[in-house]
């Protein structure tokens, strides 16, 4: 049986340079965690950090609003989970179907 639709390609301007996220003073081990795809973490960027509205930021990642919507609403969730819980966050880089070239931005 399908997995249901085939994900389409999301652009992403830069790949971040860090990709863990955790509170001061406690090991690693001893923390539970959240991932947030590459995707979420791009959408929180261009929405939250840029305020850019779900309309250009969906144009810039070559996506629908509506999916643009989900990606952002569950990154979201992720990082109020994170931060009210004391989780670490990790930035999960290596997703399919993610493009870093700007050939990839719809015009």
């Amino acid at each position: 049986m399908g997995r249901g639709r085939r994900r389409k390609c999301r652009f992403v301007a830069e790949p971040p340079e860090i990709t863990v996220f955790k509170p001061v003073g406690v090991s690693m081990r001893h923390l539970r965690g959240v991932v947030i795809g590459l995707d979420g973490l791009e959408a929180l960027r261009l929405v939250d950090a840029q305020g850019l509205s779900q309309e250009e930021a969906a144009q810039r990642m070559g996506v629908s609003r509506p999916t643009l919507c989900r990606i952002l609403a569950l990154a979201r969730t992720q990082v109020a989970k994170a931060l009210s819980q004391g989780f670490a966050i990790r930035i999960e880089t290596d997703l399919p179907k993610v493009s870093h070239e700007s050939s990839q931005i719809p015009t």
